[in-house]
């Protein structure tokens, strides 16, 4: 008894340890997501099936081999015939029952000397489809990782929010004991108390908004990476700060000034573009092996072979044989001219696309630039907003106290607090998803 009381008190403190949400930090959050999401095993299984591909383009080059047996029985029955013998007699023979075994094998040996380049552009084409695939699934892990990166800070975000509402109930509570406590002294009017209550409900109901908007972006998120949505999960992250350095704002203007070179870098880096010109590649091979019917196939051949009416005497007759083919489609009812020109036009949109993957990445990384841009103005106002409206917040709570204001000034002067503070949150995480949004559109947000 004494043991399990022993083992009973070391377990039982433990307990709520044991039930404490897991933490998730961001970069937990990005590794879980490129683990678990279904894009990018899609895009791995393509870059699997273009490997396998790329190896029969190599098997081309290869002798083709083949390796054959046959074993056959001839039974041949013949019907009774009639005859004189020597004396003159007729005579009947029996029918003839005779059975013959054939067996055989043989080794055959295939060569592609020349197929009209066709083997050359296969390999072109394979390996470009192998790279353009390696291509997309890395700009689809750079996705998901923007997406998620992008769904955590929101979740801090809303997090900031709920903590402002939370201190804003608490002020108006706090005020509202003060303005009941003032009304029970005849120092205030029931009307005041009447305006505090009304003014704490609706911070009840914005702080119940600010928790639901928290607990629907957490919820996103951990759908987002693929996790149990059941479970619960701390989102917090130390190196994620709540505030913006202004060392970092100057840095990044200096980073982002030269709009050209920003754009050129984005076109070197952005493994979609590099996608598309391997898929141009891709297709300008693909019009080489149409032009195959063309030109004339020459190919190598060899075999080995051995044949007898008896097994065991197989190895007796042997038979060699060795050569060259030559083959020259002169008509082929138009179908190589038709082929010619499907890859034609696949070449033709392979090239237009190129063309619009590359403007399009101009106009991503122009609006990424603009959206910093706003993003940092907007912070910079906010912050000022912020400060102004503290101020008019204390002045107003001064003069309400001594009685030279209102409640109104007051309860509009704690209004324009709280807006400025959520103003503030929201331009401190709006500037960091926009400058993360820029490294995504240049192409630099690895994984």
């Amino acid at each position: 008894m004494k043991i399990f009381l022993s083992i009973l008190f070391v377990i039982v403190p433990n307990v709520p340890a044991l039930t404490q949400p897991k933490v998730l930090t961001m970069a937990h959050a990005v590794e879980t997501a490129l683990r678990h999401n279904l894009n990018v095993q899609q895009a791995q299984n393509n870059v699997e099936a273009a490997e396998a591909s790329l190896l029969a383009a190599y098997g081309s080059y290869l002798p083709t081999v083949s390796l054959g047996g046959q074993w056959s029985r001839t039974q041949t029955v013949a019907a009774p015939t009639t005859r004189l013998d020597f004396f003159g007699r007729l005579i009947t023979l029996d029918e003839q029952r005779t059975i013959a075994n054939s067996f055989g094998t043989q080794l055959n040996v295939d060569y592609t000397v020349f197929d009209g380049f066709s083997r050359e552009a296969n390999w072109t084409k394979a390996s470009s489809n192998k790279a353009s695939a390696e291509h997309t699934m890395n700009r689809t892990k750079q996705a998901i990782v923007f997406q998620t990166e992008s769904a955590y800070l929101n979740v801090l975000r809303t997090e900031q929010l709920v903590r402002v509402s939370e201190e804003n109930l608490k002020r108006g509570q706090r005020q509202l004991e003060r303005i009941i406590e003032s009304n029970r002294l005849g120092a205030l009017s029931l009307a005041d108390v009447y305006r505090q209550q009304s003014a704490v409900a609706s911070d009840e109901l914005a702080l119940i908004t600010a928790q639901n908007n928290y607990n629907k972006a957490k919820a996103d998120l951990i759908a987002l990476i693929g996790l149990d949505p059941m479970n619960e999960y701390q989102i917090a992250d130390a190196s994620i700060q709540s505030d913006i350095d202004q060392a970092d704002i100057e840095g990044t203007v200096e980073r982002y000034r030269n709009q050209l070179e920003i754009r050129r870098k984005a076109l070197a880096a952005r493994p979609d573009y590099h996608s598309s010109r391997e898929n141009y590649i891709a297709a300008s091979s693909g019009v080489t092996q149409a032009r195959r019917g063309y030109i004339p196939t020459v190919r190598a051949f060899g075999s080995y072979g051995l044949s007898n009416t008896v097994l065991e005497k197989i190895s007796d007759n042997k038979r060699m044989q060795w050569g060259l083919s030559f083959s020259w489609s002169l008509f082929d009812g138009l179908q190589t001219n038709q082929a010619l020109q499907a890859a034609q036009a696949q070449e033709r949109n392979a090239e237009l696309l190129l063309a619009q993957t590359e403007r399009a990445i101009s106009v991503e990384v122009k609006k990424a630039l603009l959206d910093l841009e706003a993003a940092r103005k907007q912070y910079e106002v906010a912050q000022k907003g912020l400060v102004a409206a503290a101020q008019d917040r204390r002045i107003a709570e001064e003069r309400y106290n001594v009685g030279s204001g209102t409640l109104l000034d007051l309860l509009t002067a704690n209004a324009g607090l709280v807006r400025a503070e959520a103003d503030k949150i929201n331009a401190v995480y709006n500037y960091i998803i926009a400058k993360r949004n820029v490294e995504y559109a240049v192409g630099e947000r690895l994984y």
